[in-house]
């Protein structure tokens, strides 16, 4: 067991226009990269505040991220235990 690891989460934010785009990446030793994309439109009447943008498209590729990294959890349980695994978020 592992008693400190450190998994690095790197966002990059594109804003273009009235769409800023983002995405998540985890890094952790020895295994594959995960990426989680995430949106975020301007309605062209709104103010623009491209804080607001990147807060929120952020959000939706940390989300995506997040989902992704609990797909593998369950996976490596499946792959240990030879059983089903349901994980609730």
């Amino acid at each position: 067991m592992i008693a400190t690891e450190q998994w690095v989460v790197t966002v990059y934010i594109d804003e273009r226009d009235d769409r800023t785009r983002a995405e998540a990446r985890l890094m952790k030793r020895g295994e594959p990269e995960l990426r989680g994309n995430g949106i975020a439109h301007r309605n062209p009447r709104d103010v623009n505040v491209p804080e607001i943008g990147a807060e929120l498209a952020a959000s939706r590729a940390l989300s995506q991220l997040a989902d992704q990294l609990l797909d593998v959890s369950a996976a490596d349980v499946e792959r240990s235990t030879g059983q089903p695994a349901h994980f609730h978020s």
